[in-house]
């Protein structure tokens, strides 16, 4: 499958989702945008502004529903502290989804733990059907984030900054303090892994 056709079924998959991804999705190379000059940010500014992005990351990263607002908190809490000491050498939403990163990975290493200590029977109910997740567009945000539970770590949050939220390779190197090198790496090898989650999710789909 060629970069232009993997671009447009992420496009279609995202499409339906509620935490739509921006227009225009695609596996090319994004611009780096200019630095923005150090500025002088208002914690409330930053907080309406960028709250959206972070839940949708944070939710992208593998965190569970039901934690999002909880990891959503903490993340605005690191913020709140360190927001003095934001230089303006990133963008924003870099420093932001580096933050959440590292929110997300504790929050998974807790989960991961609890899932070993409970019973498959209590971890079941604790997270059966609503009404909502019979329509086209849940199935849609299961899929995608099943196919991205697929990707390592480092591979999923390169794939997500890149391809989801269109962020440059500068950018994503930056935020997750690798070069650029490593980044085109990580990116090649989940587009693979994601090419092939993919295949085998419709092959199972398509079987009778």
């Amino acid at each position: 499958m060629t970069d232009r056709a993997l671009g447009g079924h992420l496009g279609g998959m995202l499409a339906a989702l509620t935490d739509t991804a921006p227009p225009g999705l695609g596996l090319t190379e994004r611009a780096a945008p200019a630095v923005t000059p150090a500025p002088t940010l208002c914690f409330e500014t930053v907080y309406e502004q960028h709250f959206d992005f972070v839940w949708r990351s944070l939710r992208r990263l593998g965190v569970r529903d039901a934690l999002i607002d909880d990891a959503a908190q903490d993340v605005f809490v690191v913020v709140h502290k360190r927001l003095g000491d934001f230089e303006g050498r990133s963008s924003v939403k870099t420093w932001l989804f580096g933050v959440s990163l590292r929110v997300a990975r504790n929050y998974r290493r807790t989960a991961q733990r609890r899932d070993a200590e409970a019973l498959p029977e209590t971890v079941a109910d604790t997270h059966s059907p609503g009404p909502h997740e019979a329509t086209a567009q849940a199935e849609a945000v299961r899929t995608l984030h099943a196919l991205l539970d697929s990707l390592s770590d480092d591979r999923r949050a390169v794939f997500v900054m890149m391809e989801l939220e269109q962020m440059s390779a500068p950018e994503v190197a930056d935020a997750l303090g690798v070069n650029l090198n490593t980044v085109y790496s990580r990116l090649r090898k989940a587009r693979s892994e994601f090419e092939t989650a993919l295949t085998r999710h419709r092959a199972r789909s398509v079987r009778p």
